[in-house]
Parts: C-alpha cells; sequence; structure tokens
C-alpha cells in the first residue's frame, strides 16, 4: 500500500530536508524512524524540499510498504523514533500505481510563510523561528513591489546559483503580507513600532532559495532604499546580480503543498495556529 504522511519540523538543527551523506537532514531522520518502526527499509518522497535551517509546518511524504498499520499508529510508532523537533501530525493510506497518489506530482502548488520580527533589538526566545528588520517597514510600498511579481515570469533574478529546476519560469498565484503590533500599550515618542510581519507565498513551484531572494528585495523596498519600480527592473533583469542579498532562513516555513480534494488530504495542521 502506499502511504501519505504530514510531518511539521523545526529546521534550526538540521541541514535541510535532502538525505546527504552526514545524516544530518530531516528526511535522514524521518527514514531512520520509519525504518525502526517498520523494520524495513523506508525510502520517501517529499512535495517539497527545503533548506538548511528552514521549518516545516506541513512536509507531504509518501512512501510504499507491503505492512498494515492504522493511521494514529503509523502516528504514534514513527513519532516515537523521532527527534523531539521533528513529528509526523498526520497518517492516510492513498492509492498507489500509475494513476495514484504521488507527493510531488500531484500537488498543484506551494504555500510558504516568511515570519519577520520589526524591532529595534534582535530576537531572542523566538531566534531561530524569526527573521528580523530593525528599521520600520512600509506595507504598502511591499505590496505595490509584490504585485509585480505576480503570474507567470522567468525568475531568475531570484534564483540561487545551485538551483537543479529545469526551468527558472514559475507562476505565483499569490503574496499576502500581514502585520501584527507586538504589544498593546501605546508607543512613547520616539519609539518605533514594533511587531511581526508575516508574509504568505502561493505558486506552482519555487526556485532554489526563491522566497528568500524576493524577501531580501522586497525589505529594500519597505526599507525606503529602493523605489517599487526596482522590483520590476530586477525580475526584467533575469540576472541574480542585481537583486538584494540572499535573506535569513529563520523566518521561512513551509506550509505545504495544495492537493486536489479528491485524495482526501489535511489542508494544514496544528503547528499552524501558533504562527503570528
Amino acid at each position: 500500500m502506499r502511504i501519505a504522511l504530514g510531518v511539521s519540523y523545526n529546521g534550526q538543527a538540521y541541514s535541510g530536508w535532502q538525505s546527504q551523506l552526514s545524516g544530518n537532514t530531516v528526511q535522514d531522520h524521518l527514514e531512520a524512524a520509519l525504518g525502526r518502526f517498520t523494520a524495513q527499509k523506508v525510502s520517501t518522497l517529499c512535495a517539497g524540499r527545503t533548506d538548511a535551517g528552514v521549518h516545516g509546518l506541513m512536509q507531504v511524504v509518501h512512501f510504499d510498504t507491503a505492512l498494515q498499520r492504522a493511521a494514529n499508529s503509523w502516528v504514534r510508532g514513527t513519532n516515537a523514533f523521532l527527534p523531539k523537533d521533528i513529528a509526523v501530525q498526520w497518517a492516510a493510506e492513498v492509492p498507489d500505481g500509475p494513476e495514484g497518489f504521488h507527493s510531488r506530482a500531484c500537488a498543484t502548488a506551494r504555500r510558504y510563510a516568511y515570519v519577520l520580527l520589526q524591532s529595534p533589538v534582535r530576537p531572542s526566545v523566538d531566534h531561530g523561528r524569526v527573521g528580523w528588520v530593525y528599521q520600520p517597514l512600509d506595507g504598502e510600498r511591499m505590496r505595490a513591489a509584490a504585485d509585480l511579481l505576480l503570474g507567470e515570469h522567468d525568475f531568475s533574478s531570484f534564483r540561487a546559483a545551485a538551483c537543479q529546476a529545469k526551468t527558472p519560469i514559475k507562476t505565483l498565484h499569490r503574496i499576502d503580507m500581514h502585520y501584527r503590533p507586538a504589544g498593546q500599550a501605546p508607543m512613547r515618542e520616539g519609539e518605533m513600532d514594533c511587531g511581526y510581519w508575516r508574509f504568505e507565498f502561493e505558486g506552482n513551484a519555487f526556485l532554489h532559495h526563491m522566497i528568500r531572494n524576493i524577501m531580501g528585495c522586497l525589505l529594500c523596498v519597505g526599507q525606503g532604499a529602493k523605489p517599487v519600480e526596482w522590483m520590476q527592473q530586477v525580475l526584467d533583469a533575469r540576472s541574480r546580480e542585481v537583486a538584494a542579498p540572499t535573506f535569513s532562513p529563520d523566518g521561512l516555513y513551509f506550509l505545504g503543498p495544495v492537493y486536489d480534494a479528491r485524495w482526501g488530504l489535511p489542508g494544514d495542521t496544528p503547528p499552524f495556529a501558533w504562527l503570528p
């Protein structure tokens, strides 16, 4: 049978999702836990790879097995052998075969969020879980710049040199951003407004470092270092050299893939609830 799992993880301690010789990736730990639970070698395929330091709220994987287990048994049994910062959230039996479920091929879109702390002081208790800017951001300017990226484009300017994608042409369906003040007390004169920005991205697929590179450019516009129209110039140049530096991975979360309802899989998991 074919089993699909929804997996969440804090990526701070790991070298990304994809298996490496070091063995210190999320995939390596998940497959080791599945192997211990089943007493068999298990190979997984995921919906979308994440980089070192990037978190996952609903990474979806699938694997084939001859073992019969209840859904809650897959969840609890696998979690018993996983590190504390990785957890299977749900399990479901899905159709296999040529017309069956495939975690990557069946995804119609992918979703990411970037959580950013706006504060004159760096993060502490949420270190590694949020990005950070110490200058106030202009939401209207950033929204206008983000709108220039929507639709199908050649995103070469936002593509890492190590990207293995066959084409830089991708489609961004939406970029949403919201700001939540950090406290209720009124600001004193001269104080900076502190709070959390949440940027959400949805597209058919993403290039290596694409969102982190877009974030770098959005922040340049939001801080007033570049005009809104500069985003169009960066996009049209199709050159990484003209864009802003790659932004930190700390606040980046893979929210998960989007699937057709016929597969009957959850659209989110409990870890979604804590995001600002």
